[in-house]
């Protein structure tokens, strides 16, 4: 029995279904299969079968899987032609969008909380139920009213330590990879498909990761009781700027 074509093997004979992806649409497959990396050279699966019989019958539905996300990837093209070109006004409300986005995230997370103070207070009765020692220094059996508890706090206020100083040393290089996902979603968001070697996406990219740093700032600020406002980033504004980027690819 022959295997079928895009059937390989790896080094410890198990049966993989792979598919080169034509260079015209890697970037359009990445975003099709929301990719944490810019494009898809290759569509590869593992079979789960050292037998070339069922590793046949099973490619048979992810090749068609293949060929589905192929096709998604031409219709994406289609709808959303690729530019080199975006305004300098474009640029500014996207990055200003991006900007209000993380002020508006954290000031629902201080408001409602991160969601992560129910399991742990749960956790911890459990523990205490089943008389398994533990050591917290954080209290136990009780949640706050509204917003944060002191353990949301602190990890939170970990968590910038770390991101904050990223965001900076990554502005300090000009390395706008650091905000490449966010930059990929902001032109998602957008239905905007702007070529990634162009000049407008490195100048679209740094504009994002000024607004990071800056988004970041403010949330420290936050942390020590200042009282930053959350843009108002209208949906108006959203639908214009949809308007412009429709009328660039035309």
């Amino acid at each position: 029995m022959r295997a079928l074509m895009g059937l390989i093997k790896d080094r410890h004979g198990t049966y993989y279904a792979q598919r080169r992806v034509p260079d015209l649409l890697q970037e359009a497959v990445a975003r099709v299969l929301n990719s944490d990396k810019p494009k898809r050279v290759f569509l590869k699966k593992s079979l789960g079968t050292k037998v070339l019989k069922a590793a046949n019958v099973a490619a048979t539905h992810v090749l068609a899987d293949f060929d589905r996300t192929l096709a998604s990837a031409e219709a994406l093209l289609k709808e959303r032609p690729s530019v080199a070109l975006i305004t300098e006004a474009q640029i500014k409300r996207m990055a200003e969008s991006y900007y209000a986005s993380v002020l508006q995230s954290d000031e629902e997370e201080r408001q409602e909380g991160t969601g992560s103070e129910p399991l742990f207070q749960s956790i911890a009765q459990q523990l205490t139920a089943a008389e398994v020692g533990f050591s917290t220094p954080f209290k136990i059996g009780e949640a706050p009213e509204a917003g944060l508890s002191d353990r949301e706090v602190f990890k939170r206020e970990h968590a910038l330590s770390e991101t904050l100083p990223d965001a900076r040393s990554a502005l300090a290089k000009g390395d706008i990879t650091h905000v490449r996902l966010d930059v990929d979603e902001l032109l998602e968001a957008f239905q905007l498909n702007l070529d990634r070697k162009s000049l407008s996406y490195r100048q679209l990219g740094m504009a994002v990761l000024r607004a990071r740093v800056k988004a970041l700032q403010d949330v420290e600020r936050r942390n020590a009781g200042e009282p930053i406002e959350t843009p108002l980033f209208s949906i108006a504004l959203q639908v214009l700027l949809r308007q412009e980027a429709r009328s660039a690819v035309r």
